[in-house]
């Protein structure tokens, strides 16, 4: 039995590039010959979003060969909270009490609740007697894994507020063989459980904010087996940052596209050029090789920032301190990435004494 695990879509509008990712991951669920895709909250970034995108998720949500399964999110429950009919192969877990049972499996669905400590641990604990004791039990889950150590850029645009946190421990008693978590978006996380089972944040399958780094993934796996990463082609950022040599006699727009000609074509590129050049050497000052690279980027790859925080050392070059430095550097039987670094060295103690 194999189950595809997303969260964290935040769709707005129909035919976006958010919208375009859901139709991939049904596309993937297809191809895979899943039984079950499971999204764990925050399916829709608003109420008014799910008001609005219902009827087009009616006509992918339905004739499938697979049960889609939605639970409430910290930004979505309200969206169903009105009995809303969201496509025939909709299975919604908006009661903890109500439990979805498919083949060997029960899944059991903790929809966001704006409650902590205690009240979530008292919730889990209310299944003890109830989890299946001849079947595998899954709980769906939007929250914060207060384990983990996350960053509150790791949940999007949350901002400083707990979402329903949880702890590793709050499981240890219950017969769970998987918790599969929404809420996380940053990357794909696994944690085992003291029973033997797994914690999942699959991460969102498409970045949301920028600070949501590298290639999506989702969670595609078996049954009995442990949760498995799968690459997705979706929209995602990337950080890249290239440092000039103002040794190199190379014109800096051959090593910038170098270092970006491999980059994956779905990623926005958050891009920082730094280091030092030598504008006598490669015949360009600052502000033209600062034109040049924009005019460059902007036509050939998919820059979402780009970041300018190199530095011109022509004049430190002609000094006669450094040239005579230079010269004896050379004689030395250095390698050549020790003879760098010490030039760097010396780089820096000359432009702060400029200062």
């Amino acid at each position: 039995m194999k189950i595809l695990h997303t969260a964290d879509l935040h769709l707005k509008e129909y035919g976006d590039e958010r919208w375009k990712t859901l139709q991939k991951l049904i596309d993937i669920a297809k191809k895979e010959k899943v039984d079950l895709f499971v999204i764990c909250g925050d399916l829709f970034d608003k109420e008014f979003k799910a008001e609005l995108l219902r009827s087009k998720i009616r006509e992918i949500f339905s004739d499938n060969n697979f049960k889609i399964l939605l639970l409430p999110g910290n930004h979505d429950k309200e969206a169903y909270e009105s009995g809303f009919y969201f496509g025939e192969d909709v299975i919604l877990l908006n009661n903890l009490n109500e439990p979805f049972e498919y083949k060997n499996v029960v899944i059991w669905g903790l929809p966001f609740e704006p409650i902590e400590g205690e009240k979530v641990l008292a919730k889990l604990n209310s299944l003890t007697n109830k989890l299946a004791s001849n079947k595998i039990n899954i709980l769906l889950y939007h929250g914060e894994l207060l384990d983990a150590s996350f960053s509150r850029k790791d949940f999007g645009k949350e901002g400083e507020e707990r979402y329903m946190p949880v702890k590793l421990s709050y499981f240890n008693e219950l017969n769970i063989k998987y918790v599969l978590a929404g809420h996380f978006h940053s990357r794909f996380e696994v944690w085992q459980l003291e029973n033997g089972g797994y914690f999942i944040y699959p991460g969102s399958p498409i970045s949301i904010t920028k600070k949501e780094i590298g290639r999506r993934k989702v969670n595609l796996f078996e049954i009995g087996e442990s949760p498995k990463e799968y690459s997705l082609d979706t929209p995602h950022f990337e950080e890249i940052t290239i440092k000039l040599d103002p040794f190199l006699e190379r014109d800096p727009l051959e090593i910038i596209n170098e270092s970006l000609v491999n980059v994956h074509h779905q990623a926005k590129i958050i891009l920082t050029i730094k280091g030092y050049i030598n504008s006598r050497k490669i015949k360009k000052n600052e502000l033209e090789l600062t034109e040049e690279i924009k005019r460059f980027v902007k036509n050939k790859y998919l820059v979402e920032e780009l970041k300018i925080e190199f530095k011109d050392l022509y004049k430190i070059f002609e000094k006669g301190l450094f040239i005579k430095f230079i010269k004896k550097l050379e004689k030395l039987p250095y390698e050549e990435e020790k003879k760098k670094q010490m030039c760097e060295i010396l780089i820096r103690a000359m432009l702060e004494a400029e200062l």
